[in-house]
């Protein structure tokens, strides 16, 4: 399912990016990729959304952080800890400390689509098989 990213080349300088705007990128590439493995399902538009929605709410994104955390570089997991430490506004559904957790794995996301989209592709494949 990943075969849209494996090809794609590096782009950009991503160090020249604040965090929050990595996550915003990050968040379009989740759905992205979260879109692309429902697209092929049989379901009525709303089911197709719902499907997605419930891949890309904050606790999902939380939850795929720490199934993926154990294979994080030192490097990205301090890019994870800056952008946790820079969420400051909090949607009033969410916990705080999921909401950051997943910034932070939108950051990442971010970040690997621009730096090392290979990286980012072997990650979506991991999680793909824990799903």
């Amino acid at each position: 399912m990943n075969y849209w990213i494996k090809n794609l080349v590096p782009y950009g300088s991503p160090e020249e990016i604040g965090v929050i705007q990595l996550a915003w990128l990050g968040d379009s590439v989740w759905e992205l990729h979260q879109r692309l493995r429902y697209v092929h399902f049989p379901l009525k538009s709303k089911e197709l959304h719902l499907s997605v929605v419930n891949e890309v709410k904050a606790n999902a994104q939380s939850k795929s952080l720490s199934q993926i955390e154990h294979l994080l570089n030192t490097f990205e997991i301090d890019l994870i800890r800056r952008a946790r430490n820079k969420t400051k506004r909090y949607p009033k559904s969410a916990d705080p400390s999921i909401y950051s957790r997943a910034t932070g794995f939108e950051t990442l996301i971010g970040w690997l689509f621009l730096k090392d989209p290979k990286r980012l592709s072997k990650f979506f494949e991991y999680l793909e098989k824990t799903i």
